[in-house]
């Protein structure tokens, strides 16, 4: 923890103050619209896939690029390489297809349970689809690191297991309140399947390691691949530009856990930078979804027994 800690210092220490407080103030004001005129509410509506795709890719441009425009604009000298450039125009497109595209396969006839084993479906296959792409863009660009933060070299993990002990009573706290239990367990958020007769413990089991494969894609791409590809154009300037994407994929979810993914990517970031290796942030990312889910599960199961 100690090590994280003087990271977490180093990186506020050597930062660039105008940078931080501009792109921070930008990701303020991007919050800000979205949630002031439901934008991604109008994006997710009755869109075709490619309105979405669009949609979707203009947000993220604008959160991924702006960021380091502003790097430009208060260090002229800083350069941008066509690569560079390239990269940053693809990413958002990367994401943008993951957010807007749907699994809607004939896999059973009950439409209740055809919903969800695409539910099932979805998230792994678009994590095979996107390692996929970034493999690629590793071979070609990348081949002298580690895959894009996976490996385990040089890696502690009793801080971030620390780090889960500490959200505990958090998660804990969380799980009583209403507004928590409307959104946890995910598995409530598909129609009519949560309670749907025949539904197992097994099948519950199921959609918690579905889901829990996209906090792997997740982690891949922005800490990995948003931070370890860029490192030899931007250093740890890759740090805040990523953070700002990041912050827009929780568009639609709670205000406080929007804007706690800012600062949460920040950190996340600033770890894989020194450490190279994004498996310890996946521990710490997906042990708190799946503390979350559980505690969604608890509280439903007090909820029940009290009334």
């Amino acid at each position: 923890m100690r090590s994280i800690i003087q990271y977490i210092r180093e990186y506020f220490y050597e930062t660039d103050k105008k940078v931080l407080f501009a792109v921070t103030t930008f990701t303020a004001i991007l919050v800000f619209i979205n949630y002031q005129f439901q934008v991604d509410e109008y994006i997710r509506g009755k869109n075709s896939f490619i309105i979405k795709l669009t949609a979707w890719y203009m947000v993220f441009l604008c959160a991924f690029a702006g960021p380091y425009l502003f790097y430009r604009v208060i260090h002229k000298n800083w350069n941008f390489n066509p690569t560079f450039l390239f990269l940053v125009l693809v990413s958002p497109a990367i994401f943008a297809f993951k957010i807007s595209v749907d699994t809607d396969m004939p896999l059973v006839a009950d439409g209740n349970w055809n919903n969800y084993w695409n539910h099932i479906l979805y998230w792994p296959l678009l994590g095979l689809m996107i390692t996929g792409i970034l493999f690629s863009c590793w071979k070609i660009l990348d081949r002298q690191q580690p895959f894009y933060g996976l490996t385990t070299r040089d890696i502690t993990w009793k801080p971030y297991l620390l780090m889960l002990f500490i959200m505990i009573p958090l998660v804990a706290a969380a799980s009583t309140q209403q507004d928590f239990l409307a959104m946890y367990p995910k598995l409530k958020l598909i129609d009519d399947v949560y309670q749907e007769e025949g539904m197992h413990w097994w099948h519950k089991l199921l959609f918690e390691l579905s889901y829990g494969s996209d906090f792997y894609t997740i982690e891949l791409f922005f800490r990995g691949f948003l931070i370890l590809a860029f490192l030899k154009w931007a250093g740890r300037d890759a740090i805040l530009p990523m953070a700002c994407f990041y912050c827009t994929i929780h568009f639609g979810k709670p205000l406080g856990e929007c804007i706690s993914s800012y600062f949460g990517g920040i950190l996340l970031g600033i770890v894989v930078y020194n450490t190279r290796s994004i498996l310890g942030g996946l521990l710490v990312h997906l042990g708190i979804a799946w503390m979350m889910e559980l505690g969604g599960y608890l509280g439903d199961l007090l909820v029940d027994n009290l009334y």
